[in-house]
């Protein structure tokens, strides 16, 4: 199959309109939904603005490529557009884009539509290639060059690199390159450091991670070639078998930006060795390049994540088991209702019941690895049972991951006979056994105390004090849409949902499910500041804060953050406050519009302090909008 197979006459925009990115965005979305390559639009939009929520595709060297796997795709296919002025695309080297793929994989894609998609991304690095694009005076001239120069490339193949003529004369490297989505990023990244390990005179064999599996994998006898690792990576990659090499560990559009940079220090090992076994050497190096606090939010985020669905499903279904009239869990008291306490007691006694445990045996796998889960599960069931909540989950969860780390290096040193022994016997008895003393006769009692402490201060605020919380949770829930500042708020009001406090979960949803909604306003009731793309795009960001979707609003707050971000921060502030002015609980941290009957409190007020917020955000909005000339 050739690129020109994926990307067709009808696919191909020579006169792009767009003047930001959220434009440029929806412009090709259009002509892919044209073309009749998508079966949802909207869906597909979604998934590219989840891509670039992650990091920008615009690759630099005036260059963008926007992409997504997923089964809002009909089938497989290539946009092109061009803009000779150039857009403002956020790309890695600060300058405009001027050529613009976007990539529409369907989830079920085979192996030779993504080789496709990979041939795309290497000729795309080749200069010249760009050049003759951006001077094209044609369709067909577009095509043309596109099949001169569509040839396989090694990211096809799973057959092992030949050493080149006189390698022995020359350094040897390895690396790994991987995206999240494994379409564009991984064999770019690849490509720029295969060409300027060429330009340096360096050997370099890259294994790829990419969405068809991995390529052109590292043989043992490679790595210990090697004089040094260098892992390009978004996403997770087996990492032991680098053990006592010199690694650099960095992020993708890094391989595609300073591969010479990388490539240097991996000549010069200028890197630290990683340790398979040794995690403690791995956490403090990991540390030391991020900094502690993105380091403690990773581990923490990891926790989040999987505790998400326990607090989510858990949260909806003790709703429902109130909703259906769950007053008492007495068989003999007529007020019992049998369907509805099952739902309690599975939302309740078995979902909650577990969620501070797995918050806790994932931040401490996330520190320590698959040992420091055990013990990370045990310490937040005993933060559960000994009334600590959610701070004594995060306790327990740091806890056993650091404690993990201290036993494997004090472990380390016993003879090598009995190494097989230490994973399924040493690790858990003696992991488990001191997280559990220590949060049984340390941890515990002070954290419980604490936690009942926020507890009642919390449920006993005045309406002033209360208010004011709202107004700082949604301030935050705005400030980013998505971002550190907008997950942290949002971890807030989840772990008070442990505790039995649902009034800032609520405020939080009030405040997040207001950017899109005044974004929707303002494109609707001033439809003279927003080009007609954007006016489309308003429409998607009605149903997307109906859903509590904050990220519907980023492409237009990173296209004019001066004006959007501030009036959506206001919006969002009066929600929040009003949202606990009215006293509304939610005991589900996430559903949007569709969880309102489930509120603890007046469901009509609640829809209110919404509405108010979006109002005065979009019409504020709307009036700092200067016209489109």
């Amino acid at each position: 199959m050739r690129i020109t197979d994926l990307l067709t006459k009808d696919t191909i925009n020579l006169s792009l309109e767009s003047t930001s990115k959220a434009n440029v965005i929806h412009e090709l979305v259009e002509v892919l939904d044209r073309a009749g390559k998508l079966t949802n639009s909207d869906e597909f939009k979604k998934a590219i603005l989840a891509r670039e929520a992650q990091s920008t595709t615009g690759i630099g060297e005036g260059i963008a490529i926007p992409h997504a796997k997923t089964n809002a795709v009909k089938e497989s296919a290539i946009a092109f557009g061009r803009s000779n002025a150039g857009i403002n695309y956020e790309s890695l080297d600060g300058q405009p884009a001027h050529l613009f793929f976007m990539i529409a994989a369907k989830e079920d894609a085979n192996n030779t539509h993504l080789q496709v998609l990979s041939r795309l991304s290497t000729i795309l690095m080749n200069k010249e290639i760009r050049n003759q694009l951006l001077t094209a005076d044609s369709v067909d001239e577009v095509l043309e060059i596109i099949n001169q120069n569509d040839v396989e490339n090694d990211n096809e193949s799973d057959e092992e690199s030949v050493p080149q003529q006189g390698a022995e004369d020359k350094k040897f490297i390895v690396a790994v390159t991987a995206c999240p989505t494994g379409i564009a990023h991984t064999y770019m990244a690849a490509d720029s450091l295969k060409a300027k390990a060429e330009e340096l005179g360096v050997e370099i064999k890259v294994e790829t991670n990419g969405a068809s599996g991995v390529k052109n994998r590292l043989t043992s006898e490679d790595i210990e070639r090697a004089v040094a690792v260098i892992v390009a990576a978004d996403k997770q990659v087996e990492m032991n078998r680098f053990n006592g090499k010199h690694v650099i560990e960095t992020a993708v559009a890094d391989g595609i930006r300073i591969p010479e940079k990388l490539i240097e220090k991996a000549v010069k090992q200028d890197a630290p060795i990683y340790h398979a076994d040794k995690n403690e050497t791995k956490e403090s190096e990991e540390t030391e390049q991020r900094g502690i606090g993105a380091t403690i939010y990773k581990h923490l985020m990891n926790g989040v994540s999987n505790m998400l669905p326990f607090v989510v499903g858990g949260g909806i279904l003790i709703a429902l088991g109130f909703l259906f009239g769950v007053n008492s869990a007495d068989p003999n008291d007529p007020s019992y209702n049998e369907f509805a306490a099952a739902l309690n007691t599975i939302g309740d006694q078995a979902a909650f019941g577990l969620m501070i445990a797995v918050l806790a045996g994932f931040i401490a796998s996330s520190i320590a690895d698959r040992p420091g889960f055990a013990p990370g599960m045990v310490g937040g069931m005993l933060a559960t049972i000994g009334e600590a909540g959610f701070l004594g989950g995060l306790v327990a969860g740091f806890l056993a991951g650091y404690l993990m780390i201290g036993l494997k290096k004090i472990l380390s040193k016993l003879p090598a006979s009995i190494e097989g022994i230490k994973t399924i016997l040493l690790y858990p008895l003696l992991g488990i056994g001191l997280t559990g003393l220590i949060m049984v006769f340390v941890v515990n009692t002070p954290v419980g105390l604490l936690n009942k402490a926020i507890t009642e201060w919390l449920t006993g605020l005045g309406t002033g004090n209360a208010v004011l919380l709202g107004i700082v949770l949604g301030l935050m829930m705005a400030v980013d849409m998505g971002g550190p500042v907008n997950k942290a708020a949002y971890v807030f009001g989840t772990g008070l949902i442990a505790s039995g406090v649902y009034a800032p979960m609520a405020a939080i949803m009030a405040a997040g499910m207001v950017p899109p909604l005044a974004v929707a306003i303002a494109t609707t009731f001033y439809k003279n500041k927003f080009s007609p793309q954007e006016r489309d795009a308003g429409k998607v960001n009605y149903i997307m804060g109906l859903s509590f979707i904050t990220e519907g609003a980023i492409p237009f707050a990173a296209a004019d953050p001066l004006r959007v971000i501030p009036t959506l921060m206001l919006g969002s502030a009066i929600a929040g406050g009003l949202s606990m002015f009215f006293d509304i609980g939610l005991r589900a941290p996430h559903g949007g519009i569709f969880v309102f009957p489930l509120v603890d409190g007046n469901v009509l007020f609640y829809l209110l302090s919404v509405i108010i917020g979006a109002v005065v955000s979009g019409l504020l909005l709307g009036i700092m909008k200067k016209p489109i000339q």
